[in-house]
């Protein structure tokens, strides 16, 4: 029971609540809100944000941050529709675009890991050079006509209702899961966040940690792109922008601390399915997307000053009470 009242007093259960409500008036206003079409259309219209958003957890928990993600994603769908344009065989530009995903995210870590800058300098960085270089590969054309195989695998069902996209987040999840809480990286992960110093000095890789992280985000942010322009049928040089703030809030809000350290995967969880429904409802009381945005950006404020209130009103009440032991034993 003890256990129970706990956890309704975490993060976690303050973000179930908050889902409850939120499924409740979804379903009270809109009659088509469970139907499995509506249900499905939720999940497939964010799912690639949704997967750059489980590599963007072992970032922050490990005191880093990437906000480059959106832009590799733009900078991933114009490279490969620019050589599928040059008449490069889809399946090789794939490959050669995967490729530079996983450049992008060493050229990333090196400067992190080895050259000691900061990643909210360095990725901030790479936000704006790494969206000038899709612009320049696509200007401001739309590129399409990709074979129909390729579009096919982003627009229908692969597994029941299920497309490729969901099929491969489901998979990264688990995958996330047990790399994260039952591994000795995922341990690694939640000791570089709360002290980089002290986890050197445990003979704990840092650099080498710091370099697969950043590898592994633009890697799955590639990933996650293709699949976008699978999903869409043509790419553009502003495909993605402002994804990287729907990405960040689902982390943050998920009660993943931005300073590194803390931070479950459970939440996150809960996090992505409160977004997903505060937008989908939005959208099916045609509430316009800016608004929509403007929601979330106040969602990304609280995530962060909600757990920093909550330490701060937990360390005044343990300073009173042990001001008030003190005054008992004088006494």
């Amino acid at each position: 029971m003890m256990r129970n009242l706990e956890r309704l007093k975490s993060w976690e259960g303050l973000l179930l609540a908050i889902l409850v409500v939120v499924v409740v008036i979804n379903v009270v206003q809109s009659p088509v809100y469970l139907s499995v079409e509506n249900q499905v259309n939720l999940f497939q219209l964010f799912i690639e944000r949704i997967i750059v958003a489980l590599a963007m957890t072992f970032i922050i928990i490990n005191g880093e941050i990437d906000l480059s993600v959106a832009s590799v994603m733009g900078l991933a769908s114009c490279l490969l529709a620019f050589l599928h344009e040059q008449g490069v065989p889809l399946p090789t530009a794939i490959l050669v675009t995967l490729a530079v995903g996983v450049i992008v995210g060493a050229f990333n870590g090196f400067w992190i890991s080895v050259v000691g800058l900061p990643s909210l300098a360095v990725t901030l960085a790479g936000l704006i050079g790494y969206r000038g270089v899709a612009r320049i590969l696509v200007e401001d054309r739309s590129i399409g006509n990709f074979p129909e195989w390729f579009n096919r695998l982003g627009q229908q069902p692969l597994l029941g209702p299920l497309p490729l996209a969901s099929i491969i987040f489901f998979v990264l999840l688990v995958a996330a899961v047990i790399v994260l809480q039952y591994s000795a990286f995922g341990r690694y992960v939640f000791v570089i966040g709360n002290n980089r110093e002290v986890a050197r000095y445990s003979g704990v890789k840092v650099r080498q940690m710091k370099m697969t992280l950043f590898i592994a985000s633009s890697t799955i942010a590639t990933l996650a792109w293709l699949l976008l322009a699978a999903r869409l049928g043509a790419v553009r040089g502003s495909t993605a922008e402002g994804f990287e703030l729907d990405i960040i809030t689902m982390v943050l809000l998920g009660g993943v601390s931005i300073f590194g350290g803390t931070g479950t995967l459970t939440g996150v969880g809960l996090s992505i399915l409160l977004i997903l429904n505060l937008r989908n409802g939005m959208s099916l009381v045609n509430i316009t997307s800016n608004t929509q945005t403007g929601v979330i950006g106040v969602l990304l404020i609280l995530s962060v000053l909600l757990p920093n209130w909550g330490q701060a009103v937990r360390n005044l009440r343990n300073r009173r009470r042990r001001v008030g032991q003190g005054q008992t034993a004088g006494e």
